[in-house]
Formats: structure tokens, C-alpha cells, sequence
């Protein structure tokens, strides 16, 4: 029924139940400091970043992210499938971080979130943007309203409010304009170093000295950093971990030991153990940019060795942006020497018709169907087929899922991890 309802109808209902949760929650908001987090990727890595350079600080945290809840040393995974919760629970949640005494929480932001009202009666104290990429398109319609509605975040800053805006993400001046007492910038480049640097921007700049399958490494003002996590994309985000610790004065010896405690953050190229000597990567992306960027840390991984190969298993969520489908598959297709299609959260869409839309993009890029180019509609059989088909020090990375536990079928979520399902097939095969 809610699908025949006028988006701006279902906005105003979305605001009413924002209104009545602040109150009766009594805008907990005001009783600690907030920080929000929102861009198309990244979003949920700097979290983890951010929460690890707070606490490693000895401040009380509270945060809410794509993959977890978490109110100092209570943990528990967010399986709602949802990056921002409707307000009624972001407001109890709040609530709750108060009487627990915390100091500091930190919420992931959605454009959705934004849109429909969800977050009013919060006021930031931090903001920051990751990036603005092709994302969302099927409810945004539009880039320029895909980009406004993430700038909405902005005008939600306290007068005393930080805003932090990655440099190196496409017209980063739309957001430097925004009303803030202070703004950092942060950047892996030089030239926009030199050309954003000013006394109204603080500019925060990388040198990157190494990316490797296991880690990075980077400078900023002469002090070497280490990250376990790979790509610059992860160096961007560590950045914008940096900024909000310079925010609350965390003394730097202390930033880099909390980012070198970052071992790993759930389904964001986290690697998994096997006994088939490949490179098995498990990862969230799901959008052409983040396709993109991973694709080339990929193709970093393979430098030096023409017989390693790339499998790479991936899929497109139904009921979203479907322009974006056969793109994802010209990217995924351009880099990769295997590619299988699969399914992956349909809801009442056509699983086979989706893997078709991709599929149109793999063949335009490979010219025609191969025998490097696979069709498999059951993800547990997709990722068989992946690692039976690899060899010792070949590549196989599974995208589009990520640390999530469920799958979304028609209104039913049904449970499903890429994890536990990649650890049931390694005993299948004897990896």
C-alpha cells in the first residue's frame, strides 16, 4: 500500500513521528555530542575509525552504522538492512546512550534519513561527507537532488558545529560553503592541498607511501601512519578520523595507535582464511564508484604476476537505481578475468531480469558471451563455482553483500551471510 502513497505524503507522517519521538524521548541529542556521518562510501569504515580514535581517547561512545548497534561495551549487529532507523528508535536509542552516560555518538547518515525528516530535533556537532557518488538514483532521481539532500546535513550544525569534507570527491566546494565555525578538509593530493588551503579551511593532507593487500601506509606532517585495511579509499576514510580527532584534541600518538588497532571492519575487505592458497576478499561495494575503486586496488594486487587471475561474484539490489546495473557489470567486466553474476536482494523484482540488466554491461565490455562470463542465479552456487574454479594465488572477491546476515525476498529477510556461506563451501570443496 505504501508504494501508492506520494513520497512527500509519507514525509509529512515521517515528520509528525519525528516530532512526537523527540519529545517523548525528551531530545536526548542535546545531552551529548553528535556526529554525523553521510556520503555514498566509506560511511561505515570511518565510523569504525572514528569510535576506535574516540575510545582509544577514553571517551564513552555510542554509535548506530549499516552493520552494528553499539552503547559502550554492548555490541549487537543491525539487521534491519537499514543505514538510519526511523526516528522513533534513533531517539529511544539516544535515550538510552544518555542514561548509559555517554559522551559521544556518532550516526551513519542516509539521504533517505534526510529526506524524510528522521533526524529532526538533532543538532550536530560534527558533520562530515565521505563523497557523492552515483547512488539512490531510483528515489532521488537526480545527481543535483541526490547531492542537495546529502547537503541537508549541513544546515543541521549547531552555530558551533565542525563540518569536514573529503577533497578529493567531485565539486567539494559545494559543501566548503556551507555555514560552519570551523572546516577541515582532507585530501591525498597536493594540488587541491595547495589550491583549498586557507584560513577558513583546514586542510588535513595525506602522502601516501604504500598500499598492499594487507595494509597502508601514509604521512601527514611528517608522521608515518599504518592502516591494516588496503586502498587509498581507506586512507580517505582514516582521514576524516583524523579530522574529528583533531577536533576534540586527540593528541596524534593516540590517533595512530587506534587506527592500528583497526584490524578489520566487517565485510569491508575483510579476507578469509582458506586452505586453497588464494586471496578469498569479501566486500560491501555495491555502487559504480566503489566498484571502481576496488577494481583497481584489484588490479594493484595483480601487478608483477600475469597468471594471477581475478574472479570476481557480484549482484545489483532490486527496486533501486537500474541505470546504474549495466554500468556496475562494464566495470566489474574490464578488470576482471571471471565474472559471475548472482542474485542479490531482489525484493519483488525479478532476480533473473536484474542479473540480465548487469549482465548487458559484462557483455558490451567482453564484446560477447565467453567462457569467462557465468550466470548463476543462487549466490551459494555462484560462490562455488568461484572458488572451484581457482587456482593457487588467484583472486576471488564477493561484493554486494558485505557483513550483512539477511537477504531481502519479496517482504520476507531471510537469513543469509556471504561469510558463513564462503566458510560452508570451503568444507564442501576441502579449502
Amino acid at each position: 500500500m505504501k508504494r501508492f502513497i506520494p513520497q512527500q505524503i509519507r514525509n509529512i507522517y515521517h515528520l509528525f513521528n519525528a516530532v512526537i519521538a523527540s519529545i517523548r524521548f525528551g531530545f536526548p541529542a542535546k545531552k551529548m555530542k553528535i556526529v554525523g556521518i553521510t556520503g555514498t562510501n566509506g560511511k561505515t569504515t570511518t565510523i569504525e575509525m572514528i569510535s576506535r580514535i574516540l575510545e582509544g581517547s577514553g571517551k564513552k561512545i555510542a554509535m548506530i552504522s549499516t552493520i552494528k548497534f553499539k552503547i559502550g561495551d554492548e555490541e549487537r549487529i543491525n539487521k534491519t538492512k537499514y543505514t538510519t532507523l526511523a526516528s522513533w528508535h534513533v531517539q529511544k536509542f539516544l535515550q538510552k546512550a544518555v542514561r548509559e552516560k555517554c559522551e559521544v555518538c556518532i550516526l551513519e547518515v542516509s539521504s533517505h534519513s534526510l529526506d524524510q525528516n528522521r533526524l529532526w530535533g538533532i543538532l550536530f556537532d560534527i558533520v562530515a561527507v565521505t563523497n557523492i557518488t552515483r547512488e539512490h538514483l531510483d528515489y532521488h532521481l537526480s545527481m543535483d537532488r541526490y547531492r542537495q539532500t546529502k547537503k541537508t546535513l549541513f544546515a543541521k550544525l549547531k552555530e558551533t558545529g565542525t563540518a569536514i569534507i573529503n577533497l578529493d570527491m567531485k565539486r567539494p566546494e559545494d559543501f566548503l560553503k556551507v555555514p560552519a565555525s570551523r572546516i577541515f578538509g582532507y585530501t591525498t593530493s597536493k594540488n587541491k592541498r595547495n589550491a583549498y588551503s586557507s584560513d577558513n579551511i583546514h586542510v588535513v593532507y595525506a602522502d601516501i607511501l604504500k598500499t598492499s593487500i594487507s595494509g597502508s601506509h601514509f604521512k601527514i606532517n611528517g608522521e608515518q601512519i599504518a592502516l591494516h585495511l588496503p586502498g587509498k579509499f581507506n586512507i580517505e576514510n582514516a582521514l576524516a578520523g583524523i579530522c574529528i580527532g583533531k577536533v576534540f584534541n586527540i593528541p596524534v600518538d593516540s590517533i595512530k595507535r587506534s587506527l592500528g588497532a583497526v584490524v578489520l571492519v566487517p565485510g569491508r575487505m575483510e579476507r578469509v582464511n582458506n586452505d586453497l592458497g588464494i586471496d578469498l576478499i569479501i566486500d560491501y561495494a555495491l555502487t559504480p564508484d566503489s566498484l571502481k575503486k576496488v577494481g583497481k586496488l584489484m588490479e594493484e594486487f595483480k601487478k608483477g604476476d600475469p597468471s594471477r587471475k581475478l574472479i570476481w561474484v557480484f549482484g545489483s539490489c532490486g527496486e533501486r537505481d537500474k541505470g546504474k546495473r549495466p554500468i556496475m557489470g562494464g566495470i566489474v567486466a574490464s578488470v576482471s578475468d571471471i565474472v559471475i553474476v548472482t542474485n542479490e536482494d531482489p525484493y519483488h523484482e525479478d532476480p533473473k531480469q536484474i542479473i540480465d540488466q548487469i549482465f548487458s554491461g559484462v557483455i558490451r565490455k567482453y564484446k560477447k558471451e565467453n567462457k569467462n562470463a557465468f550466470r548463476v542465479l543462487d549466490r551459494k552456487k555462484a560462490i562455488k563455482k568461484a572458488l572451484t574454479m581457482a587456482q593457487k594465488g588467484d583472486i576471488v572477491l564477493i561484493t554486494g553483500k558485505g557483513a550483512e546476515e539477511t537477504m531481502a525476498l519479496g517482504d520476507q529477510r531471510v537469513p543469509w551471510s556471504d561469510k558463513k556461506v564462503i566458510k560452508e563451501v570451503l568444507v564442501e570443496i576441502g579449502g
